[in-house]
């Protein structure tokens, strides 16, 4: 590790410590709670761009697994001890993932983006249908002794260890497979590298990351449904975020899900009716305009800077 990564990271550590202590000043519950919200979507950002950053394979099933992480809660949280309730969690994203990568990652491009969005829809469905066939009961209460603070340090860290794993792999041989299916998938295969292989374990990595974090945030709605766990603008605002920071870049979900949440908190607030139109107004700019990520357009002003010097 060169003595610049050394630096970044303890600055990245010196940041995380303090972020973490950051709550004991805040004395109004809102800012605790647009934190709360940043932190949620930088590691569903983050975590979305751990496999598609690198293989450019565009999910929009992200929701299936954050709701199902919340479902895990709403059922085992009022049973079982916090840590077995996230420990399912991960169970569950581990095994629809596999399920469901060992089943189409053999599809790319728009195929790919079609199957992840209906794949949503389709949890969504069954979801829906079990809780009104068999429970009888179509929403469920969240009763979970996790308080706010709580939710937000369990955030912090799962922001932290999922950048922390996201390095190491960029640094691997797996994470140079990836971006060798990323560039040209017949390619990477006429190499040798076993490409289903390598995209089921990230794919699964990345669906367990978000499964964890949908059973996190649960108790933040203390009352949930289908239309509120499964709710699709939770994929496309994650789409969005990773791509103005640049899916490609170790922080540019986290450069994009900041400022992208204070606007859509603001618009929100002020424009309740339209919210979804600019929301696709917003997508559309970002592909338009930004097509690298604002970590691109970072990178491209210090080579110019570095060219002139």
């Amino acid at each position: 590790m060169s003595r610049k990564e050394v630096l970044i990271w303890a600055l990245c550590a010196i940041a995380t410590a303090g972020l973490a202590l950051l709550p004991r000043w805040l004395t109004d519950e809102y800012y605790l709670s647009l934190l709360i919200s940043i932190l949620m979507y930088c590691v569903l950002a983050t975590s979305w761009a751990l496999f598609s950053g690198p293989t450019r394979y565009i999910s929009l099933a992200t929701v299936a697994f954050f709701g199902l992480g919340a479902y895990v809660t709403a059922v085992f949280g009022e049973s079982l001890p916090w840590i077995a309730v996230l420990g399912i969690a991960a169970g569950v994203g581990l095994v629809t993932a596999l399920l469901v990568g060992l089943s189409t990652l053999r599809l790319s491009g728009v195929y790919f983006v079609i199957f992840s969005f209906g794949l949503a829809e389709l949890v969504k469905q069954l979801v829906t249908w079990w809780e009104v066939n068999i429970t009888k009961d179509l929403g469920r209460y969240v009763f979970v002794e996790i308080t706010t603070l709580d939710i937000y340090w369990q955030l912090l860290a799962m922001l932290a260890l999922v950048l922390a794993l996201r390095a190491l792999i960029n640094r691997s041989r797996l994470g140079l497979a990836l971006r060798v299916i990323g560039e040209d998938e017949t390619v990477a295969t006429h190499v040798g590298i076993n490409t289903t292989r390598a995209k089921v374990l990230l794919f699964t990595v990345s669906a367990v990351f978000i499964t964890i974090t949908g059973a996190i945030m649960a108790p933040r709605w203390t009352y949930i449904d289908p239309s509120i766990a499964f709710a699709p603008a939770i994929s496309f605002q994650t789409l969005i975020m990773a791509l103005l920071g640049g899916a490609g870049a170790l922080f540019g979900p986290i450069l994009g899900a900041v400022p992208l949440v204070l606007l859509f908190e603001y618009l929100g607030a002020n424009f309740p009716n339209h919210f979804s139109i600019l929301l696709g107004l917003v997508f559309i700019v970002i592909v338009y305009f930004i097509p690298q990520g604002l970590s691109g357009v970072i990178a491209k002003i210090f080579a110019k800077k570095g060219g002139k010097a």
